[in-house]
């Protein structure tokens, strides 16, 4: 009887599960679908100012490849680069300067803000004094970009283009990471998919939506707006800083566009899972406020929607009913379909996609984890430093 009725729960799991699945396929903004790239655009008769920020820590290993490629813009307008030097300690400001005198190109100016106040992130401290020195060129827009993130030719051309068609006052696109090794095929497509799942891209573009979201590898931010949603100092202390700028803008009635970007790549390795977890767990639970009901819901919700499909098949393959294997094997195809469009934007097997349970078990971990170093008070830490959450630290305004 108590086995009986451990099957028919089962089943019903399986069955809401299957049910999160359809709507999520419907009712979820399409976030599975790869087809939002920037929007149409022409180009403007008089091109406006940019000046390109990059914050940057000890970032001389990866700098050879993504700096040049901005000092390299073919931009009809005027434009020049400011990169911050985070207190870096591997040379990247020197690094940064020879760069630019063996591969001329767009003017640049290497600055050093000095550590950051209590409740400034590194980042956004650093980006802070990036907008301070570009002030005095009075630039219409800002393109804050990674120190990893490698531009093609046309990129920042383009992003101005689409800004001026659509009116957007944030134009942002979720650079291509790399995915060579074999933890990177794993993870990193699907931290995209579960990324799109969270903040789907066509609600983000929508006038009039709530949803806000950018990515911080590549933001193209109106000045006006910037000044008017007074950022970075009103976000100067969030860990995810990319979506905290959107709601930022948001909140003056900005309006914001996300999208994947075709020619923008970031540069950055992560060959190991232990690098990935750690890009991972550092912020996950920022994600969710810090908040303890919210990590439980996440993990059930996880649990039920990732990992219910696959056990079913399992525990119906095994004797647990025919009814309960056809439920599961129908989420899980739902499931693996909708990874499928990510897959190929990735270039990467379709095999990968049945594989999208054992990598939310990942994710699940992981964000336990950074719940576990948050409360053992090293959540949050990123080169060397720690950030204490919102709200511990007292407000400067």
């Amino acid at each position: 009887m108590g086995q009986t009725a451990g099957v028919s729960a089962l089943l019903w799991i399986t069955v809401v599960s299957l049910a999160a699945w359809c709507w999520l396929l419907l009712c979820q903004g399409f976030f599975w679908r790869t087809d939002v790239r920037l929007p149409p655009r022409r180009e403007p008769d008089a091109w406006p100012s940019v000046c390109v920020v990059v914050p940057a820590r000890d970032e001389a290993c990866v700098l050879p490849a993504s700096l040049p490629s901005l000092l390299a813009q073919d931009y009809p307008g005027r434009a020049e680069v400011f990169l911050v030097d985070d207190g870096s300690t591997d040379g990247t400001g020197e690094l940064a300067r020879e760069l630019a005198r063996r591969h001329g190109g767009l003017p640049l100016t290497v600055g050093s803000p000095g550590e950051p106040p209590p409740g400034w992130t590194g980042k956004l401290w650093a980006v802070r004094h990036g907008i301070g020195l570009a002030r005095a060129r009075e630039p219409e827009y800002l393109l804050l970009t990674d120190a990893d993130i490698a531009h093609a030719p046309d990129s920042l051309r383009a992003l101005v283009a689409a800004a001026r068609t659509g009116g957007y006052d944030v134009v942002s696109q979720m650079a291509r990471l790399r995915v060579e090794s074999v933890w990177e095929r794993m993870v990193v497509p699907a931290f995209v998919y579960f990324f799109a799942q969270l903040y789907p891209f066509r609600w983000i573009g929508r006038k009039g939506s709530r949803t806000a979201a950018a990515a911080g590898g590549c933001v193209l931010l109106r000045t006006g707006t910037a000044e008017k949603a007074r950022v970075p100092d009103t976000i100067r202390h969030a860990v995810i800083d990319d979506v905290a700028l959107a709601r930022a803008v948001k909140g003056t009635g900005g309006h914001v566009w996300l999208g994947l970007a075709d020619r923008v790549d970031s540069v950055r390795p992560y060959p190991r899972l232990r690098d990935l977890w750690r890009m991972v767990s550092r912020s996950a639970y920022a994600q969710l406020r810090h908040n303890p009901l919210l990590l439980l819901g996440t993990v059930a919700g996880l649990a039920l929607v990732y990992l219910v499909p696959p056990a079913a098949v399992a525990v119906g393959a095994l004797g647990g009913g025919a009814a309960i294997a056809l439920v599961g094997a129908a989420a899980w195809t739902v499931m693996a379909g909708t990874y499928m469009p990510m897959l190929r934007y990735y270039a990467q097997p379709p095999w990968l996609a049945p594989l999208l349970p054992f990598t939310a078990l990942l994710y699940l971990l992981m964000t336990v984890d950074s719940a576990v170093q948050h409360y053992r008070g090293r959540g949050a830490a990123w080169k060397g430093r720690t950030y204490a959450r919102p709200g511990a630290v007292p407000d400067e305004g």
